[in-house]
């Protein structure tokens, strides 16, 4: 029998995004914006950092694809330039990594035009004859969202619900609703329940999930805590509102279950 010994050693990626991982803008055509990404490492030993734009999108399965540019039709990563790729940061130093979007100077659809910038750390390949083994690193690699709305007064969100179920989570009864953006415009939206009793009408309450950003032709899973609502069959109302309170309603039955 033969032992293979692996040694893992791993190194957790000191690099950190300071500003934010959604970068919304309204733009114009033919007009120049400004950004940055502010970046500090915050371990001791100098770190190499590797930028690049790649298309983005995700679905309310949970998997999230990030793919060559083009790939996406509403993407806009032909319009962003950054002003480097590659950087190294020494221990504790804090540095600033600057994009231009030049927006095309002719017609475009109205609506949400996005790509992601995705901020990597890389180490230097150096052959290693000292360990026997493997040396795995785990690399934490930030993704973050350049958002270019375009004539927003002329796009819109379209939510639809994809799919409503209750599941038990870690001891709760949780309402998980996937909702889709169908429309042409970027929006947060939440979904909240209204619960009534089947027997009389009362209304038992009203209960929200968090915000989520919700790009067109994207969907996510929003959930809610149903723990306070006793086991029971319910008539339900589902309710997505985006920021700007456009409400998108649902009728349901639903059944909070004892397991």
């Amino acid at each position: 029998m033969i032992t293979i010994i692996l040694q893992f050693s791993f190194l957790h990626a000191g690099i950190v995004v300071l500003n934010g991982l959604t970068h919304s803008y309204k733009v114009e055509n033919g007009k120049v914006y400004k950004g940055k990404i502010a970046i500090e490492n915050t371990g001791s030993a100098p770190q190499n950092v590797k930028l690049f734009l790649q298309d983005f999108s995700y679905h309310s399965n949970g998997s999230i694809n990030y793919t060559a540019l083009h790939t996406n039709s509403r993407s806009n990563g032909d319009w962003i330039k950054l002003n480097t790729n590659l950087i190294t940061l020494k221990g504790k130093e804090k540095t600033e990594v600057f994009y231009e979007i030049t927006v095309p100077n002719k017609a475009i659809d109205p609506g949400s035009y996005w790509s992601i910038i995705i901020v990597e750390p890389v180490d230097d390949i150096k052959p290693s004859d000292t360990k026997a083994g493997v040396n795995i690193t785990s690399v934490i690699r930030y993704a973050i969202q350049v958002i270019t709305d375009y004539e927003t007064e002329k796009a819109k969100p379209d939510l639809k619900f994809e799919s409503v179920k209750i599941e038990k989570e870690e001891g709760r009864q949780v309402a998980k609703i996937a909702i889709a953006n169908n429309g042409n415009l970027y929006c947060k939206p939440t979904a909240s329940i209204e619960i009534y009793s089947r027997k009389t009408g009362e209304k038992i309450g009203n209960y929200s999930s968090l915000a989520m950003g919700l790009l067109p032709n994207n969907s996510k899973t929003f959930h809610i805590d149903l723990s306070k609502v006793p086991p029971d069959k319910y008539k339900a109302v589902i309710i997505a509102t985006d920021e700007d309170e456009n409400a998108f309603a649902l009728n349901v039955e639903l059944e909070v279950k004892n397991d």
